[in-house]
């Protein structure tokens, strides 16, 4: 098994095909994205320069992501975004997003090992369920960011899916529905 602290080499060939090192075979940009969804860190670089391309390919997948309409960014942080590239002196976007997003995959991890710890709730019936439905909640909203790292690996089939399944506005209303009865539970223990 391939080691998982250091970056998949993916190489681009002068006919611009993705080569990955690990597995010997050509990639797409789906594939690198579903590494990236799978919690791995990826590089990419051309094979004659030595060039860095990752950046470049890494924002490809975000504009190809977004118009298909699959939206993860607003208008309004676009538009702030590109402000921050047009000023003249040096920009806190970059450092402002890189915490925001370390704290929101801390808060993540947090988040579940603080479901897992609970035993009192653990016992109640139904609570896998709800369980691998905030999970599939939690994956969607966050593009599966921290799943590795959260939910442990995922089996070599679940991998295999080239984008996570949207949930259904019914879904989150049923999740809305058992937190809510969770909550009145809890309170009922106290």
């Amino acid at each position: 098994m391939a080691e998982t602290g250091k970056p998949l080499l993916i190489k681009r060939y002068a006919s611009r095909r993705l080569y990955n090192t690990e597995t010997s075979d050509y990639v797409t940009l789906e594939d690198i994205a579903g590494f990236i969804r799978d919690g791995r860190e990826v590089k990419i670089v051309d094979l004659k320069s030595g060039d860095d391309l990752t950046r470049q390919y890494l924002l490809q997948i975000i504009a190809e992501h977004e118009s298909r309409g699959e939206s993860v960014l607003p208008v309004d942080v676009l538009n702030d975004l590109v402000r921050s590239y047009m000023t003249g002196g040096v920009s806190v976007v970059p450092e402002f997003l890189q915490q925001s997003f370390a704290m929101l995959r801390d808060g993540q991890v947090k988040m579940v090992e603080n479901m897992n710890s609970m035993n009192p709730l653990a016992k109640m019936p139904g609570f896998d369920a709800m369980q691998a439905q905030q999970r599939a909640f939690m994956d969607a909203m966050t593009g599966k960011w921290a799943a590795g790292a959260a939910a442990g690996k995922r089996s070599a089939a679940a991998s295999s899916d080239p984008e996570p399944e949207a949930d259904s506005g019914e879904d989150l209303d049923a999740i809305k529905k058992q937190l809510a009865e969770l909550q009145d539970k809890l309170s009922k223990l106290k």
